[in-house]
Protein backbone atom coordinates (compact mmCIF):
# COMPACT_ATOMS: atom_id res chain seq x y z
CA UNK A 1 0.00 0.00 0.00
CA UNK A 2 0.99 3.71 -0.50
CA UNK A 3 2.50 5.35 2.14
CA UNK A 4 2.53 8.53 0.82
CA UNK A 5 -0.66 11.34 0.87
CA UNK A 6 -2.63 11.11 -2.10
CA UNK A 7 -4.72 14.10 -2.62
CA UNK A 8 -8.35 13.14 -1.62
CA UNK A 9 -9.73 14.01 -5.26
CA UNK A 10 -7.49 10.95 -7.20
CA UNK A 11 -7.40 7.32 -6.57
CA UNK A 12 -3.65 7.12 -7.76
CA UNK A 13 -0.06 9.38 -7.03
CA UNK A 14 0.43 11.89 -9.96
CA UNK A 15 4.02 12.45 -10.76
CA UNK A 16 4.69 15.52 -12.36
CA UNK A 17 8.15 15.49 -13.76
CA UNK A 18 9.58 18.92 -14.55
CA UNK A 19 11.54 19.52 -17.96
CA UNK A 20 12.99 22.36 -19.40
CA UNK A 21 16.16 23.41 -22.10
CA UNK A 22 18.77 21.23 -22.34
CA UNK A 23 17.48 18.95 -19.60
CA UNK A 24 19.28 15.55 -19.68
CA UNK A 25 16.91 13.15 -21.51
CA UNK A 26 17.50 10.08 -19.41
CA UNK A 27 17.37 11.90 -15.96
CA UNK A 28 13.54 12.51 -16.68
CA UNK A 29 13.24 9.54 -19.17
CA UNK A 30 14.23 7.03 -16.71
CA UNK A 31 11.78 7.70 -14.15
CA UNK A 32 8.68 8.66 -16.73
CA UNK A 33 9.47 4.93 -18.05
CA UNK A 34 9.12 2.89 -14.37
CA UNK A 35 6.22 5.63 -13.44
CA UNK A 36 4.06 5.37 -16.31
CA UNK A 37 5.29 1.69 -17.87
CA UNK A 38 4.05 -0.42 -14.44
CA UNK A 39 1.29 -1.82 -14.18
CA UNK A 40 -0.42 -3.20 -10.74
CA UNK A 41 -1.71 -6.38 -10.65
CA UNK A 42 -5.28 -5.51 -11.64
CA UNK A 43 -4.04 -3.39 -15.04
CA UNK A 44 -3.71 -0.35 -14.18
CA UNK A 45 -0.74 1.95 -14.10
CA UNK A 46 0.46 2.58 -10.01
CA UNK A 47 0.84 6.19 -10.60
CA UNK A 48 -0.15 8.94 -13.60
CA UNK A 49 3.01 10.73 -14.58
CA UNK A 50 2.49 14.25 -16.43
CA UNK A 51 5.22 16.87 -17.38
CA UNK A 52 5.91 20.01 -16.80
CA UNK A 53 7.95 22.83 -17.54
CA UNK A 54 8.82 26.71 -17.86
CA UNK A 55 7.38 27.20 -21.76
CA UNK A 56 4.70 24.78 -24.16
CA UNK A 57 8.12 23.54 -25.94
CA UNK A 58 11.61 22.39 -25.06
CA UNK A 59 14.23 21.47 -26.24
CA UNK A 60 16.91 18.28 -24.59
CA UNK A 61 20.51 18.04 -24.30
CA UNK A 62 20.79 16.49 -27.81
CA UNK A 63 18.01 18.23 -29.54
CA UNK A 64 15.06 16.53 -28.69
CA UNK A 65 11.91 18.38 -28.74
CA UNK A 66 9.15 18.09 -25.82
CA UNK A 67 5.45 19.52 -25.18
CA UNK A 68 5.36 19.57 -21.57
CA UNK A 69 1.60 18.40 -20.13
CA UNK A 70 1.94 21.35 -18.58
CA UNK A 71 3.15 25.07 -17.87
CA UNK A 72 4.82 25.71 -14.86
CA UNK A 73 1.73 28.31 -14.38
CA UNK A 74 -1.11 25.63 -15.27
CA UNK A 75 0.19 22.69 -13.49
CA UNK A 76 -2.08 21.26 -11.16
CA UNK A 77 -1.34 20.01 -7.44
CA UNK A 78 1.17 16.90 -7.89
CA UNK A 79 1.66 14.37 -5.21
CA UNK A 80 5.41 14.15 -6.54
CA UNK A 81 8.02 16.55 -8.25
CA UNK A 82 10.82 14.93 -10.17
CA UNK A 83 13.67 17.53 -10.82
CA UNK A 84 15.92 16.43 -13.53
CA UNK A 85 19.56 17.86 -14.34
CA UNK A 86 21.63 18.45 -17.29
CA UNK A 87 22.98 21.69 -18.76
CA UNK A 88 20.23 23.46 -18.13
CA UNK A 89 20.39 23.25 -14.29
CA UNK A 90 23.64 23.15 -13.98
CA UNK A 91 24.61 26.97 -14.15
CA UNK A 92 21.97 29.30 -13.01
CA UNK A 93 20.39 31.15 -15.71
CA UNK A 94 17.09 34.04 -16.08
CA UNK A 95 15.00 31.06 -16.38
CA UNK A 96 16.08 29.49 -13.23
CA UNK A 97 15.58 32.57 -11.15
CA UNK A 98 12.46 34.06 -12.84
CA UNK A 99 10.36 30.46 -13.73
CA UNK A 100 11.54 27.62 -12.45
CA UNK A 101 12.95 28.56 -8.56
CA UNK A 102 10.15 30.05 -7.85
CA UNK A 103 7.80 26.99 -8.95
CA UNK A 104 10.18 24.58 -6.83
CA UNK A 105 10.18 26.81 -3.61
CA UNK A 106 6.39 27.12 -3.86
CA UNK A 107 5.78 23.35 -4.94
CA UNK A 108 8.11 21.95 -1.99
CA UNK A 109 5.86 23.52 0.60
CA UNK A 110 2.16 21.67 -0.27
CA UNK A 111 3.96 18.26 -2.44
CA UNK A 112 4.32 15.47 -0.80
CA UNK A 113 7.33 13.92 -2.26
CA UNK A 114 10.41 16.33 -4.36
CA UNK A 115 13.16 14.88 -5.69
CA UNK A 116 16.14 15.25 -8.07
CA UNK A 117 18.20 12.96 -10.39
CA UNK A 118 21.71 14.10 -11.32
CA UNK A 119 22.62 17.87 -11.45
CA UNK A 120 18.65 18.41 -10.29
CA UNK A 121 19.97 19.16 -6.64
CA UNK A 122 21.68 21.93 -7.81
CA UNK A 123 17.97 23.39 -8.85
CA UNK A 124 16.44 22.65 -5.09
CA UNK A 125 19.69 23.83 -3.68
CA UNK A 126 19.37 27.04 -5.47
CA UNK A 127 15.31 26.79 -4.42
CA UNK A 128 16.64 26.20 -0.57
CA UNK A 129 15.17 23.11 -0.49
CA UNK A 130 18.34 21.32 0.78
CA UNK A 131 19.77 23.48 3.65
CA UNK A 132 20.53 21.13 6.25
CA UNK A 133 19.83 18.15 4.69
CA UNK A 134 22.06 15.46 3.22
CA UNK A 135 21.73 14.57 -0.32
CA UNK A 136 23.61 13.61 -3.37
CA UNK A 137 24.13 14.33 -7.20
CA UNK A 138 26.57 13.08 -10.12
CA UNK A 139 29.54 11.76 -9.07
CA UNK A 140 31.91 14.56 -10.94
CA UNK A 141 29.44 17.01 -9.50
CA UNK A 142 30.01 16.49 -6.07
CA UNK A 143 32.31 19.29 -5.14
CA UNK A 144 30.90 21.80 -6.49
CA UNK A 145 27.55 20.98 -4.96
CA UNK A 146 29.38 20.91 -1.78
CA UNK A 147 31.08 23.95 -2.85
CA UNK A 148 27.65 25.91 -4.13
CA UNK A 149 25.97 24.63 -0.86
CA UNK A 150 27.84 24.69 2.78
CA UNK A 151 24.95 24.17 4.43
CA UNK A 152 24.00 20.67 2.62
CA UNK A 153 26.10 17.49 4.00
CA UNK A 154 26.95 16.37 0.36
CA UNK A 155 27.51 12.33 0.21
CA UNK A 156 28.66 9.87 -2.61
CA UNK A 157 25.22 7.45 -2.66
CA UNK A 158 23.06 6.03 -5.39
CA UNK A 159 20.11 7.50 -3.62
CA UNK A 160 19.54 9.64 -0.45
CA UNK A 161 16.38 9.29 1.03
CA UNK A 162 15.08 12.27 3.67
CA UNK A 163 11.79 11.42 3.85
CA UNK A 164 10.23 14.75 1.97
CA UNK A 165 13.30 15.34 -0.48
CA UNK A 166 15.20 12.49 -2.09
CA UNK A 167 18.29 13.02 -4.36
CA UNK A 168 19.97 10.72 -6.69
CA UNK A 169 23.26 10.66 -8.12
CA UNK A 170 23.58 10.62 -12.15
CA UNK A 171 21.84 10.37 -15.16
CA UNK A 172 20.47 6.60 -15.08
CA UNK A 173 20.25 6.98 -11.43
CA UNK A 174 16.90 8.22 -11.95
CA UNK A 175 15.73 4.53 -12.75
CA UNK A 176 16.82 3.87 -9.20
CA UNK A 177 15.21 6.53 -7.96
CA UNK A 178 11.75 5.66 -8.99
CA UNK A 179 12.17 2.44 -8.21
CA UNK A 180 13.18 3.12 -4.92
CA UNK A 181 10.01 5.51 -4.43
CA UNK A 182 7.86 2.27 -5.53
CA UNK A 183 9.11 0.01 -3.19
CA UNK A 184 8.37 3.16 -0.74
CA UNK A 185 4.94 3.58 -2.04
CA UNK A 186 3.60 0.04 -2.77
CA UNK A 187 5.87 -2.26 -1.50
CA UNK A 188 9.22 -4.95 -2.73
CA UNK A 189 6.64 -6.57 -5.40
CA UNK A 190 5.77 -3.32 -6.97
CA UNK A 191 9.38 -2.53 -7.13
CA UNK A 192 9.94 -5.83 -8.78
CA UNK A 193 7.54 -5.53 -11.53
CA UNK A 194 8.92 -2.17 -12.70
CA UNK A 195 12.35 -3.60 -12.61
CA UNK A 196 11.51 -6.87 -14.67
CA UNK A 197 9.54 -4.68 -17.05
CA UNK A 198 13.27 -2.27 -17.81
CA UNK A 199 14.90 -5.88 -18.29
CA UNK A 200 18.36 -4.69 -16.97
CA UNK A 201 20.62 -4.93 -13.86
CA UNK A 202 17.78 -3.70 -11.60
CA UNK A 203 15.80 -6.82 -11.49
Amino acid sequence: MPTMAVAPTRQHPLVGILVFDDVEVLDFAGPFEVFSGTRSPEGPAYVEVVTVGPAREVRTRGGLTLLPTYTLAACPAVDVLIVPGGPGADERTTIQDELILPFLRERAGETSVVASVCTGAFLLGRAGILAGRRATTHTSALSALRAEFPDVEVIEQKVVDEGAILTAAGVSSGIDLALHLMERWFGPEARSRAARGLDGPWV
